[in-house]
């Protein structure tokens, strides 16, 4: 019976070519969208987890709200670790990361900029799991001035990795560092991405408020995590609460595996995801499933009538309703069957694009096959029920009588089953085409916003030897003799890239007092042309002076989030108290000037309150060219041959301001563009359903159109007939589904402190949309029906 029934669907898949194979490539789509989708999401929940001891690994992250001001910070200070360590025996080993590690790399000829370099603790590679290529993972990182390269860094500079040990390399001002290791290069699923980690002295350490080291913690096998935490608020008495005084501090064990998708601290290591965008994804991805099952269904039926008088020879002969049902599903498991092996090639075809449109490195490899291949016969089949059922039991539940005759009636299946199908899918598109018009909106505010500076036109590169950081002025001097360069200016850090970093000071409050405790700013240092290069404008009191030794130590500008945030009604003349040295030694500084607010991190992030130093000698290392318009290339020709007066070996890494902000919207614009492509597969698939349900309509009504041209309908009202039921539910689908887009983009605009309002018109162009593709689909069968001649429709009667 099996194969009489194989038969039977072969023979039925070649007398409706069209619709088999409207059929087939329909399911396909959806099946490839999914397998996409699916591999996309495993690859965001699988972040860190390819580390042995992921489940025991912790990071420490801190927040802390006091009268004027709070935080939420990732990094913590150096004295963390060791503290941690000896205090809580849970704890078997802690690890601190550095950023500060990296520079331009050199050894014999080669020069290679690197920096994605850390400076961490021995006991890396006691916490994580990086697999030692060549020597000692145990004495790797012990001591000073050691390196340990990655396989792909190591070949970049010495050809072939074996070869790096022992090699001294050489960073700014020839400061030497001995390769003692080559690890195999890091997954991409990890925060931690880093191309070469340097030791930390053993004895390495800072103020307590120089929140500058990542801290991740080992517990111990079989610790409680959640014990531990309640044990964590006597380390801010015992510790913090001298310099901090009566800050509500807290300080948070995060499970390493968590931090990719539900950590949003200022200051993370790396561009993290988010997991409202992998719980979208997801449902796009249902979405789409559902919509190709959908139209499977309608397709199904809608050639259901052709077929009705073989149901009834059928069981006119003795077949019995299991039987049918059986033969139907046989069908629909080699419809999908088909479809799978459609949508294999054409997810080993879109692979390629779709890697480089989310910017992963996704592979169909998995090394447990037949796990893979017993999901995949699961997944066919149970795609094959859900789409099969419901035709397989329409299409057997006919009266025999009925369907000899050809007259079903209304057996052929509940129009309001298949209209609420078709509302499903407007639903699903009117979603789509509202969130990708939001997300494309907001990344051109992001894109657009006034960031408080003019960020076009400008450049910057940092100076890696001492010599030249010494004779900063006569660099500038220099770059501004060329007709490009319009100003020059040094800082102790670029913007847009989400490095600037913080400290606490103790700032004098609006009735004059300086209280006991810090807290905790932004903090950087520019010296008096930043603000003329930059284009940022002086609100009050006056800028730095260049030749002033008393403002390069006694004087600082705050931004106006700063006077907001402090209450002051007259900012010049306040007093604020830095540290200078790691003993707790103070120094004061008296605020000369307030500057308006300028976004110096993206705008994911809120402009907090800012301090401006300027800076010694040493901290010039960031220096800022405006360029003329259209003067670009003659610009960095000039800026190179200037600079190697000053330092020949040099090879300078020229980074844009404009290109530092965008950077930072990368992971949202490749998320606007993945979401794009899904929603055009899923409008795509949805018209190819809505096309089998207007042959359905049209073929169903041909006697009523033929008697209603008899009596004089013409073509364009036989069109709009057939076109107001879609309307109707266009209507009703947009009802539904703007609510949805609007919950959806709400919890996806939360990642922005800045964003564009969530404008009426967009969710109305979705329906708009909609409902034009809607007209657009059905249109060809309407204008058939219409123009079909009503004789051929009646002749039965």
């Amino acid at each position: 019976m099996l194969r009489n029934y194989f038969k039977i669907a072969f023979r039925n898949f070649l007398n409706q070519r069209m619709f088999s194979s409207l059929n087939i490539f329909g399911l396909a789509i959806g099946m490839a969208a999914v397998w996409l989708m699916v591999l996309y999401v495993a690859d965001e929940l699988s972040y860190d987890r390819f580390h042995e001891k992921s489940d025991r690994i912790y990071r420490v992250v801190h927040e802390a709200k006091w009268a004027t001001g709070s935080f939420k910070m990732a990094p913590t200070s150096a004295p963390y670790a060791p503290a941690l360590q000896n205090d809580y025996p849970e704890i078997e080993k802690t690890v601190r990361i550095s950023t500060e590690g990296g520079g331009t790399i050199r050894f014999d000829e080669k020069a290679i900029e690197a920096n994605d370099i850390y400076f961490t603790d021995a006991s890396i590679f006691d916490v994580f799991t990086y697999p030692m290529l060549y020597g000692d993972r145990k004495t790797a990182l012990q001591g000073t001035q050691k390196i340990v390269l990655t396989k792909t860094l190591a070949e970049k500079l010495f050809g072939d990795a074996s070869k790096a040990l022992g090699k001294t390399v050489l960073f700014s001002n020839n400061f030497p560092n001995t390769v003692s290791g080559v690890i195999a290069d890091g997954p991409t699923n990890s925060h931690l991405q880093f191309s070469a980690l340097r030791s930390l002295p053993d004895n390495y350490t800072a103020g307590w408020q120089q929140f500058e080291l990542y801290t991740y913690v080992l517990l111990k096998k079989g610790a409680d995590p959640d014990k531990l935490d309640k044990k964590l608020p006597g380390f801010f008495a015992k510790y913090l609460k001298k310099e901090s005084g009566d800050a509500e501090y807290k300080m948070i064990l995060q499970p390493l595996t968590s931090i990719h998708l539900h950590s949003h601290y200022a200051y993370e290591l790396s561009t993290n995801g988010n997991i409202n965008t992998i719980y979208i994804f997801s449902v796009v991805a249902a979405l789409i499933l559902a919509i190709a099952c959908i139209n499977y269904i309608n397709l199904y039926t809608a050639r259901s009538m052709k077929r009705v008088r073989e149901v009834g020879v059928r069981k006119a002969v003795g077949s019995r309703r299991s039987q049918l049902i059986g033969q139907f599903l046989t069908e629909s498991f080699l419809m999908t069957l088909l479809a799978g092996c459609i949508a294999t090639l054409l997810v080993v075809i879109a692979l390629p694009s779709f890697n480089e449109l989310a910017d992963k490195a996704l592979t169909l490899n998995n090394n447990d096959g037949l796990s893979t291949t017993l999901a995949a016969g699961a997944f066919l089949l149970l795609i094959s029920m859900v789409s099969g059922i419901y035709p397989a039991v329409m299409l057997s539940g006919f009266r025999p009588v009925a369907a000899l005759k050809g007259r079903i009636g209304g057996q052929i299946g509940g129009v309001q089953l298949r209209q609420s199908l078709v509302v499903f899918q407007f639903v699903a598109t009117v979603v789509m085409i509202a969130c990708t018009g939001i997300v494309y909106r907001q990344l051109h505010y992001v894109g657009n916003k006034d960031l408080g500076f003019n960020k076009d036109q400008v450049l910057t590169f940092h100076i890696d030897k001492n010599e030249p950081r010494n004779q900063v002025g006569a660099i500038k001097e220099k770059l501004n003799q060329s007709p490009s360069v319009e100003s020059v200016s040094a800082a102790s850090n670029p913007l847009g890239n989400n490095t600037l970093g913080g400290g606490g000071l103790f700032v004098e409050t609006e009735t004059g007092e300086m209280p006991g405790s810090t807290q905790i700013v932004q903090k950087f240092s520019a010296d008096a042309d930043y603000l003329k290069t930059l284009e940022i404008k002086l609100l009050q009191g006056r800028n730095f002076q260049d030749e002033s030794p008393a403002d390069l130590v006694g004087a600082v500008l705050v931004n106006e989030a700063m006077v907001k945030k402090q209450g002051w009604n007259e900012p010049i003349g306040k007093r604020i108290k830095y540290f200078i040295d790691e003993k707790g030694t103070t120094k004061e500084a008296k605020v000369i000037g307030v500057v308006a607010d300028f976004h110096t991190y993206s705008l994911q992030h809120k402009i907090e309150p800012l301090v401006i130093q300027m800076p010694a000698p040493g901290d010039r290392d960031n220096i800022y060219v405006r360029i003329q318009p259209g003067k670009t290339k003659e610009a960095l020709s000039f800026i190179n041959s200037t600079y190697k007066q000053f330092d020949p070996e040099a090879k300078l890494d020229f980074h844009f301001l404009d290109e530092n902000f965008s950077r930072q919207y990368q992971s949202e614009q490749k998320q606007g563009s993945v979401l794009l492509s899904f929603a055009i597969l899923a409008i795509v698939t949805a018209c190819l359903g809505l096309f089998g349900l207007a042959a359905f309509a049209a073929e169903a009504r041909t006697k009523e159109i033929g008697v209603r041209k008899v009596l004089g309908a013409s073509v364009q009202n036989v069109v709009v007939l057939l076109s107001g039921d879609f309307l109707k539910l266009v209507l009703i689908a947009t009802a539904i589904g703007i609510p949805i887009a609007v919950y959806a983009m709400q919890s996806w605009l939360k990642n922005f402190e800045y964003r564009e309002d969530l404008s009426w018109w967009v969710f109305a162009l979705s329906g708009l949309t909609a409902l034009a593709i809607a007209l657009l689909t059905v249109s060809f069968q309407a204008l058939k029906a219409a123009l079909a001649n009503p004789v051929e429709a009646l002749r039965g009667e």
